[in-house]
Order: structure tokens, then C-alpha cells, then sequence
């Protein structure tokens, strides 16, 4: 153990020079042209459903183009077991715990006019970028508040075509599934699109065409493949030979999924923008395999767990010029690295002074001019349920039960519980989790709930102050997390 304490210590001791390094790199790029940024999001999917994480079943080849492209993440993270708080973490580059968005709001219904939302004390790598002379746009799911005050262009988007909620059908005047609410254009009630996945990767081609020659950043965010499990016609008849009917249907969304992002690559390729676009791709949480006839294999555990299944996802990056393509990265990184990656080729701020920021810019680590690892720990709370990665190492607790250990590299499905031959490794995460877990937040609201209990607001504000007062010395002396840079 005195190794793994002593590899620690050097990653911190190198911290002040990367982050030197980092910065002489920023000023570089940012007198340069400034890339045009992708990030696009599916909901619900599988870690073992795509081709280039070895699925078979479901062609997806322009997907798995951004993998071979680019850089494939064997190991990668959200920080959420369920969508809005990944999102949360995602637009903020900070673990979303930090700020009580721990747990999925309510629906549309329920939100709306109350105080349930991505706190707004908080920025967004939108606003940072905006302010930095890029063109923002947000096309599909927001799930992050629903009053006003709460939507995407008030949280840094110049522009918004999608729904409020965290599900909505594919189809319109759909009877069987209730809930999702408009679809807006702006703040403005828009007629639903025949299918919403072609509809949203048509809408992020054409954003992609009319933004050419000037830098922009789209969150793509499909809604598939969450349920309801509607495919249109085209893409169900491909999948005839799939004999299980929610495999099928799912297999007829994925595709549909694939092809919307074909739209948006295309749109890349033809207006002559490749060398200059990074393009990630992530899920945010695992596949519910259950629910929606996802397929987590080889990891243990689905969507709402801190197994594996739960929060590492299928993880890739395109940037053509640049990054090495058939690239394999296998030390873990996160979700709150997209954020943090593109705050720094942009020169855009990201966070501030009291609101510390927990990813890091992965460009340096996946073309290897950083070759140690670009986290020391990876943290996980969920209610009842947390965990740690540290190395090849992750504690797990459960609701319920003792902690349990894995090595994650060598047991991927957590199979083998090592804690009781390594007590000393278990109470070394235990502390490391402890002192993580005491810089957080209480949740803003419970899992589901509509916000009027607990009151959102008054916690959101009192988050606030104590966010502003430990900055300014004069709160709890808990030293802040600082595992990177932006």
C-alpha cells in the first residue's frame, strides 16, 4: 500500500508544473483558430450495444467512426447513475453533488414554477463560451428545470430545439405514453417532428452548416434510447431477425440513433470542417437492460447503480488532425472532462474562484504529451449508494451491506470482492471517500420530487453562501478538490 501512497504523492507533486504546462498550451490555441466543439449525448444506452465496443447485433457505424477517428475511452465515467444529474455535471465541468443536484427532478408538470433546476449560482461551459465568441446551441433533451428562468437560453444557448423534461415520445399525438410536454424551438410552442431522433439530427446538421467559419459548440442530446421504444418503420424492418420484440424495437432506435449522427458527420465533412470540430460521444448513465432491452455486457449492474454498468459508458473523441486516429485511452477519465477539454481550447472560463472545477482537459493525456493518469480518484454518490476509483481499484457501498472492493482492470464485471484481503486499501478509499463526501452539498430535492419539498431555493442559497464563504476563508476549513485544470 505504500506504493499506491507514493504514486499519490507524486501525482500531486506534479499537479503545479501540468498545470503550467496546461496554461503556456491555452495561450498557444487560443491565438489560433478556435475549434468548433460536438458533444453528443445518447440516454439509456448500453455499454456493450455499439460496434466499437464490441456489439454485433446493431450496425452502427457512424457512431463507431468517431471512435476510430479518434480516441476510444475503455475506461470512461459519468458522474451520475441517472440522466439529470450527469447532465448537471456535464454543462458545470463540476460534480454535480457539489451544488445538490443529485437526483432527477420531477417532470415537466411538477417543475414547472418551481425552483427545481441546475442551480443558478451556477455557470455553464455555454456561458463561457458564448462569452468567448462561440455560437451555442443545445438540440434535443434538457431535463435541467423547466420554469423559465431555468431553459437553455438562459443557462449560455443562443439557440434551443428540443423538450424540458427527462422522456418524451418519439412520434406526435402519441396516446399510449404520457407526459414530455411541447417541443419548443426557443421559448416558442413548435408542431412535433414526425420522429424526433431524425428530427434532432437534422436540426443539429443544419446548425452545423449555417455556423461554418465561425466557432461554435453543440450539445447534442437525443432523447433515444430511452423509452418509450418507438422506431419508425425504416429502421424496425432492419432488425426482422431479432426474435425478442424489445430487443428488436430497441435495435430499431439505436439505428435510427446512428443515423441521425451520420446527418450531423456529414454536415461536419462536407462543409470542410473535420480538422477543426472535436466530437465526443458519451451516454449519460448506463442501460437500464430491463427496461429498454439495452445490453451492458461485459459489466455487472445497469442504470440507478454505482456498478459498472451503472456509470461507465460507451466513451469516444474525434478530433482529425490531432488526435491519432484508432486511438485506445485506458485510464479513466469522466464526463466532467468534456466540459473542462473544451473551456481550455476555447480559452473560455469554466467555474470560478469559489466553484472549483473538477475536470480536465484531456488533449494533452490522448496524444501522449501527458503521460500520467488525469485523476488521482473518481467519486460516485447517489442517495444511499457511493463509490471510489482510485488505479485499478473501486470501493463500492450499497445501500445496504459492507463495502466492497474490485479491482475494476482485472475484474470488470466485480465479480471478487477483495476487501477482507485488503483492509488497509479499503480504509484508504473509505477516507479518501469521507473526505470528498464532507465538501458536498445536501440534495436540492429528493429523486422524482416537483421541489416544493424540500425548498429548493432557500437551499440553493445557502449552498451559495457557504460555497462563497469557504472561498473567502471564513467557512469550514475543508480543503477544496483540485484533480486538474481547465
Amino acid at each position: 500500500m505504500k506504493l499506491l501512497r507514493l504514486a499519490s504523492m507524486a501525482a500531486v507533486s506534479l499537479l503545479a508544473a501540468d498545470a503550467r504546462s496546461l496554461l503556456a498550451a491555452n495561450d498557444a490555441i487560443t491565438s489560433a483558430s478556435k475549434p468548433n466543439i460536438i458533444v453528443i449525448v445518447a440516454d439509456d444506452l448500453g455499454y456493450g450495444d455499439l460496434g466499437f465496443q464490441g456489439g454485433k447485433d446493431v450496425p452502427t457505424p457512424n457512431i463507431d467512426s468517431i471512435a476510430q477517428n479518434g480516441v476510444r475511452f475503455t475506461d470512461g465515467y459519468v458522474t451520475g447513475v441517472v440522466c439529470s444529474p450527469t447532465r448537471a455535471g456535464l454543462l458545470t465541468g463540476r460534480y454535480q453533488q457539489r451544488f445538490g443536484h443529485e437526483f432527477n427532478p420531477g417532470g415537466v408538470d411538477q417543475t414547472a414554477g418551481t425552483e427545481v433546476g441546475l442551480p443558478l449560482t451556477e455557470s455553464t461551459i455555454a456561458d463561457g463560451l458564448k462569452k468567448a465568441g462561440y455560437k451555442t446551441a443545445l438540440v434535443g433533451k434538457w431535463h435541467l428545470g423547466s420554469d423559465e428562468k431555468f431553459r437553455p437560453q438562459q443557462r449560455g444557448f443562443d439557440e434551443f430545439y428540443g423538450f424540458l423534461g427527462g422522456a418524451h415520445p418519439y412520434v406526435p399525438n402519441d396516446k399510449n405514453t404520457a407526459g414530455g410536454g411541447p417541443i419548443y424551438r426557443g421559448n416558442e410552442e413548435v408542431e412535433a417532428p414526425a420522429h424526433l431522433t431524425a428530427a434532432f439530427g437534422k436540426e443539429a446538421a443544419a446548425f452545423v452548416e449555417r455556423e461554418k467559419g465561425h466557432p461554435f459548440y453543440l450539445q447534442l442530446t437525443f432523447n433515444a434510447v430511452h423509452n418509450p421504444l418507438q422506431p419508425d418503420a425504416e429502421h424496425l424492418a432492419r432488425f426482422e431477425k431479432i426474435s425478442d420484440p424489445k430487443r428488436r424495437a430497441y435495435a430499431g432506435l439505436l439505428s435510427g440513433l446512428d443515423d441521425a449522427v451520420g446527418q450531423v458527420l456529414k454536415a461536419v465533412r462536407e462543409s470542410g470542417q473535420e480538422e477543426n470540430t472535436l466530437i465526443f460521444f458519451i451516454s449519460d448513465n448506463g442501460g437500464p437492460q430491463q427496461g429498454n432491452g439495452s445490453n451492458n455486457t461485459p459489466l455487472s449492474g445497469d442504470k440507478g447503480t454505482v456498478l459498472e454498468g451503472g456509470i461507465r459508458v460507451p466513451y469516444a473523441l474525434q478530433w482529425k488532425g490531432t488526435i491519432p486516429a484508432g486511438s485506445v485511452y485506458t485510464q479513466p477519465v469522466i464526463s466532467l472532462d468534456i466540459p473542462a477539454t473544451a473551456a481550455a481550447l476555447a480559452g473560455a472560463s469554466l467555474g470560478a474562484a469559489d466553484r472549483p472545477v473538477d475536470g480536465v482537459n484531456l488533449i494533452p493525456f490522448v496524444t501522449g504529451k501527458n503521460a500520467k493518469a488525469p485523476h488521482e480518484s473518481l467519486y460516485w454518490r447517489a442517495g444511499p449508494q457511493h463509490a471510489i476509483r482510485r488505479g485499478n481499484y473501486k470501493l463500492r457501498q450499497q445501500a445496504e451491506g459492507t463495502p466492497k472492493l474490485f479491482d475494476v482492470v482485472a475484474d470488470v464485471a466485480e465479480q471478487k470482492d477483495l476487501s477482507a484481503a485488503h483492509p488497509d486499501l479499503v480504509e484508504e478509499l473509505s477516507a479518501a471517500y469521507a473526505g470528498w463526501d464532507q465538501e458536498l452539498a445536501k440534495p436540492l430535492w429528493k429523486g422524482g420530487q416537483g421541489g416544493r419539498k424540500p425548498n429548493a431555493a432557500q437551499r440553493a442559497a445557502r449552498i451559495d453562501r457557504r460555497e462563497k464563504a469557504n472561498a473567502a476563508g471564513k467557512g469550514a476549513s475543508k480543503p477544496k478538490q483540485t484533480t486538474g485544470v481547465n
